[in-house]
């Protein structure tokens, strides 16, 4: 079965710990609850493409140790491909440590672990996999060189190439934005990649602008319960999003990603795909944890009913 959607991102466990609120700095806080899930932004969307109708194939690496093991186990569960993840001997895998709070928002600190191994001569090893994507996704929980590697090579093989620029520190590569058809980043992502407040749909539009003259050719900027925002050069759209009861956002916006991308492979229009990753994000942000709150195809069908 061809990969239509194939990830080249991170692979971690997620230690997650509730709290009544993030703690300040220096400060001890009691929580009062510790699991450990499946995570990483890469495994994330590659689940959430998968469970939303996609084929779906993933390039990364673990560590050789316990969390690597499950990890591989629980996306091959999913029914995706995991020939391209790799086990990097004398490595530990990658880690998130997360806090929730009592108002669902988090805190996240990541230790790369094997995600630092995922390297271009990893990514050109499996060249095959991205030929035969329809779909290409990279986030920044990898090596950047690896990304812009990846970028350019899904250009050059003509695909749909989707850039999730999270998390991000600064502004891209002047050089990227010509090889991305899709840049999807959050309020946050946006504003550190311009310099410029977002924290509204009237802010985000300012900002997009600025990408746009940047380069970019599309973006779409999610913003939470106030739902997304969609640009071109020369159209801007704003979707509204659905009314639900949040209780953890932890991997909503990773399950946008995955359920947009799953649209676009199965020949659905942009507005068709924005809509339907939104469905998708709404109903991950009613369940707590990253990879267990992501819904199925038929969860969403059910939800949009």
């Amino acid at each position: 079965m061809q990969a239509k959607v194939v990830i080249v991102g991170s692979i971690n466990m997620d230690l997650v710990t509730r709290a009544p609120r993030l703690p300040r700095a220096g400060e001890t806080l009691a929580g009062y609850s510790f699991v450990t899930v499946p995570g990483g932004k890469g495994a994330n969307q590659a689940v959430a493409a998968a469970r939303l109708g996609a084929s779906v194939a993933m390039i990364g690496c673990v560590g050789d140790d316990d969390y690597g093991d499950r990890l591989r186990a629980a996306l091959l569960v999913e029914g995706i491909d995991c020939d391209a993840i790799i086990s990097v001997a004398g490595e530990s895998t990658g880690v998130a440590l997360i806090v929730v709070d009592d108002n669902s928002q988090n805190a996240i600190v990541i230790v790369a672990g094997g995600n630092g191994h995922v390297s271009s001569a990893v990514v050109d090893s499996f060249d095959a996999l991205l030929s035969q994507a329809k779909v290409i996704i990279c986030q920044l929980e990898v090596p950047m060189a690896t990304v812009g590697h990846v970028l350019k090579r899904g250009r050059e093989l003509g695909k749909i190439v989707i850039l999730n620029p999270a998390p991000v520190s600064a502004p891209l590569p002047a050089d990227w934005y010509a090889l991305i058809d899709y840049l999807i980043p959050n309020e946050s992502e946006a504003t550190l990649l311009t310099g410029l407040p977002v924290d509204s749909v009237t802010t985000a539009e300012v900002a997009m602008g600025a990408l746009l003259a940047s380069g970019a050719s599309k973006i779409i900027v999610t913003l939470g319960a106030q739902g997304v925002l969609f640009a071109t050069r020369t159209h801007v759209q704003h979707f509204p999003a659905p009314q639900v009861r949040a209780v953890d956002t932890t991997a909503a916006g990773d399950t946008f990603v995955g359920g947009f991308a799953a649209a676009l492979a199965q020949g659905k229009s942009e507005s068709e795909a924005i809509q339907f990753g939104q469905f998708a994000a709404a109903l991950s942000v009613t369940r707590a944890g990253a990879q267990p709150s992501i819904p199925t195809l038929g969860d969403v069908q059910e939800f949009q009913s």
